[in-house]
């Protein structure tokens, strides 16, 4: 009941400096839509599924005939020709000038080859199909990014406005040893370790901006720098504390777009096979042409060359081809195959083994910062009492002054538990969901609502 409690409460930290008004609030929402768009991981994914899809439309080709139109035009010129013929008669020629015209129209269709035009058929659907899985994993990938680049600039601001909170507190310090001081009840070191102590608070500020701004640019650079100029984040991490370990378990061979790629990769390997061992059958095509041709000459040879000569005509028939002996090219390409059928099982079954490992080490870093966040809820409450108090019997002169930095410290030390132990639930929620594929499918559900 706490937990849940938790859940639906923001971190408490007193925000004493609010956002300027000029920088645009972004929500995660927004930034991870930008992602799926602009990043250049995911742009470059799908260009390359895009390729394959290209190619996969463009597959059934394999099966239609192979049409092509060919023609010359050749011009001869004999400048002496001699001919000594069987009855010992010469004939002598000068300046023969002969044309020549041809065209024709050809057909080659490939009728059978080991059913190899059916399985690169059904390869490259695979490939296009991996193409898409690939797409949504770096999908995934890039939303955890920004998911946690985003969340870590919102941890940043929460530790910016802590020790600004904690500067208040000092500067009260200040004032306090400064009056103590002139009232003859406190020493010059209390005044003087006050203000050291502001002024580490005020570097702290200033490198605390510093990041902000560094993990800001970082952001950017995940949507290819298309947020606004200055932006600012929410001020709250939200985290889902009722993840079951079952519940991302289950179906985690269906769900992670990695390890569907991988199965993929063993389908493509499986249909490569197919394709190799269909090299050991003979090839069987139809050709056939139409043809035209022509020759021009403005003097014969002899009397039984003609002057002029045209055929017209078409052909058509049947080629086989059967590889007999190739230097064992095929029983080569074979066994490959199977050796990179076997390597992507390999693969795969590696890949789910350490998805496997990932879940549950995931979950445990889940459990324990629910565990660990449900303490410091606890314990902020009770350091911000703890100074109060202090604070107040400071005034009084009933407590000391070391009692009083002690005090301060410890509030300090409690927001960094804190907010690092909230960000962490939150890295530990995301990797969860990374590894089930669930931050895809709940942005998809929630841009179809």
């Amino acid at each position: 009941m706490k937990l849940s409690l938790i859940a639906g409460v923001l971190l408490s930290v007193s925000f004493l400096f609010p956002a300027h008004a000029q920088d645009e609030l972004i929500s995660i929402e927004e930034v991870v839509a930008l992602a799926l768009e602009q990043n250049y991981d995911v742009r470059l994914a799908r260009s390359v599924s895009a390729s394959a899809a290209t190619d996969d439309s463009y597959a059934v080709g394999a099966f239609f005939p192979v049409i092509n139109a060919v023609g010359t035009r050749s011009w001869n010129v004999v400048d002496n020709q001699k001919q000594v013929l069987a009855n010992d008669s010469v004939i002598t020629r000068e300046n023969i000038k002969t044309s020549n015209l041809s065209g024709s129209l050809q057909l080659s269709w490939l009728l059978f080859d080991g059913l190899r035009m059916f399985a690169t058929r059904e390869r490259l659907s695979e490939i296009a199909e991996q193409g898409e899985l690939d797409v949504k994993n770096q999908m995934v990938n890039t939303i955890s990014d920004v998911v946690l680049n985003y969340y870590n600039v919102v941890r940043q601001k929460q530790q910016l406005n802590a020790t600004r909170e904690q500067m208040a507190v000092s500067e009260e310090r200040v004032r306090l040893a400064d009056r103590r001081l002139q009232v003859g009840t406190g020493a010059k070191p209390e005044l003087l370790q006050a203000k050291v102590d502001l002024n580490a608070q005020r570097t702290l500020v200033l490198q605390q901006q510093t990041l902000i701004a560094q993990l800001k640019d970082q952001l950017n650079g995940l949507v290819s720098n298309r947020l606004p100029p200055t932006y600012d984040v929410s001020d709250s991490i939200l985290i889902d504390l009722n993840i079951e370990q079952e519940q991302i378990s289950a179906n985690i061979e269906s769900n992670n777009y990695g390890l569907l790629a991988f199965k993929k990769d063993i389908d493509i390997a499986g249909l490569l096979l197919r394709e190799r061992k269909g090299e050991r059958y003979p090839f069987i095509s139809f050709t056939s042409a139409y043809q035209y041709f022509q020759t021009e000459s403005n003097l014969a040879s002899n009397p039984f060359t003609p002057l002029s000569n045209r055929n017209v005509g078409y052909n058509y028939g049947f080629s086989f081809n059967l590889p007999i002996i190739n230097g064992f090219l095929n029983r080569r390409n074979i066994q490959q195959a199977r050796l990179t059928l076997d390597r992507s099982r390999l693969f795969y079954e590696q890949a789910k083994t350490n998805v496997d490992v990932g879940v549950k080490n995931a979950f445990v870093n889940y459990d324990n910062s629910k565990k660990v966040l449900l303490i410091e809820e606890e314990n902020i409450g009770l350091a911000k009492e703890n100074l109060y108090i202090t604070l107040e019997s400071f005034k009084r002169s009933a407590n000391t002054f070391i009692e009083l930095r002690t005090a301060q410290q410890s509030l300090a030390d409690a927001y960094n538990r804190l907010i690092n132990a909230r960000y962490l639930a939150k890295v530990a929620e995301t990797n969860l969901l990374r590894l089930n594929g669930s931050l895809l499918r709940d942005i998809s559900s929630t841009s179809t609502n």
